[in-house]
């Protein structure tokens, strides 16, 4: 029997334990960088396995490795929770206030542990599966630097990962070259001037007037800056000034982000939004003050490793099941992991029927059958990429 083959069979035998873990999780979800309760209980998890998982030097997230020697193939599920309430009316519900798995984490994570165990219930491997547990992912700028700084990357010859999408129906799996995701970087503008009355404004800086100029006028201009095959956008999420009608206000602000899928434009995002937001504000009389955050880079899937996940799609889903993923303008710290080896992300389909529950929604929830298409998927392409990785001389059985 191949590996892969054992991998079905150990999932189809542990279903049910891999839903109640998943419910586990979803009902007591923990923030960024707290994620103290879910990493003690994944590190039991995987001892029970007769794994020696190793907590990242935060104190929450783990390493894992499954077999030993090279090659090292990585694959990364995120631990953390979202700051939402949860609004479902299910026995799995948050048991949490304010705090809710409404992305899909608690799937990612089911789906890792399933593979790390899956894995080692096979025996020998063919080279490394290292499994990392990340913290932090919806931080900015996210977890995914602390694996960096750990050099829990070093060595390794590629890195995967999935993602929930309730946009794709269970038993697909959504794929793309290149850009999939967007880089994500966070603004804060802040205008002032002397402040009058609105009888005057020629006297004084109609500060009002000024924000809703760079509010218009600085995501038009970058349009006319950047390539627009950059898909490069500015989009503010808040805007306040003043108190009373006949008051012009001495200070504004301005809150938003700013997205891009090309990586060599997202270098170079922080340099020409701040010049052209002062230019802007400036030209209004008003004094500009721009704090930018970067956030994460874009997820660009390396071909090869497209093609892992392909060869693993075919296998678990079939060809009618994988389909071709629409980039999304939305982050997702993963990108970081490019800085050091090549990466790729694939999309797991987990609408049941309905209507599609949204991500980042206190109502989001996956049809459970996913986490053994994920699990059995991500497995498939950690075999395949060990495979496709070994040495030559390996692979043809010469010594």
């Amino acid at each position: 029997m191949s590996a892969a083959d054992s991998v079905d069979r150990w999932v189809e035998a542990h279903h049910d334990e891999l839903v109640a873990t998943r419910r586990h999780l979803h009902a007591h979800p923990e923030l960024g960088f707290a994620e103290h309760e879910t990493t003690a209980y994944l590190e039991r998890q995987l001892r029970r396995a007769g794994l020696t998982p190793q907590r990242l030097p935060g104190g929450t997230g783990l390493i894992c490795d499954v077999g030993s020697g090279g090659p090292v193939t990585v694959l990364r599920a995120d631990i953390d929770a979202l700051p939402l309430a949860d609004l479902k009316d299910v026995p799995y519900a948050s048991t949490r206030p304010g705090m809710c798995h409404a992305c899909g984490h608690d799937v990612h994570t089911t789906v890792l542990l399933g593979v790390a165990r899956a894995l080692a219930a096979q025996g020998d491997l063919p080279g490394t599966v290292r499994a990392v547990f990340q913290p932090a992912e919806e931080q900015v700028p996210g977890g995914a630097l602390q694996v960096l700084e750990a050099g829990v990357l070093d060595g390794a010859s590629r890195a995967f990962a999935l993602h929930c999408d309730p946009s794709v129906p269970v038993g697909r799996v959504g794929l793309r070259t290149g850009s999939i995701t967007a880089a994500c970087d966070r603004l804060e503008v802040t205008l002032t001037g002397p402040g009058g009355h609105t009888a005057r404004p020629q006297l004084t800086v109609d500060l009002v007037h000024a924000l809703a100029r760079v509010v218009t006028e600085v995501p038009g201009l970058l349009g006319r800056q950047v390539d627009p095959r950059a898909a490069m956008s500015l989009v503010w999420g808040a805007v306040g000034a003043g108190v009373a009608a006949n008051a012009i206000p001495q200070t504004g602000m301005l809150r938003g982000t700013v997205r891009v899928l090309d990586r060599a434009v997202w270098d170079r995002s922080e340099e020409l939004v701040r010049r052209l937001v002062h230019r802007v504000g400036e030209d209004s009389g008003a004094t500009v003050d721009v704090e930018y955050v970067r956030g994460v880079p874009p997820v660009v899937n390396d071909p090869r490793g497209v093609a892992l996940l392909r060869s693993a799609a075919l296998e678990t889903v079939g060809g009618d099941g994988v389909v071709l993923s629409p980039q999304s303008m939305g982050g997702e710290d993963f990108g970081w992991f490019a800085e050091r080896l090549p990466i790729a992300l694939a999309r797991l389909g987990t609408h049941g029927g309905g209507d599609p529950l949204d991500l980042h929604r206190g109502t989001f929830d996956v049809d459970e059958r996913a986490i053994g298409v994920g699990v059995r998927l991500m497995a498939r392409t950690a075999l395949h990429s060990l495979s496709a990785d070994a040495p030559a001389a390996a692979r043809s059985g010469q010594v």
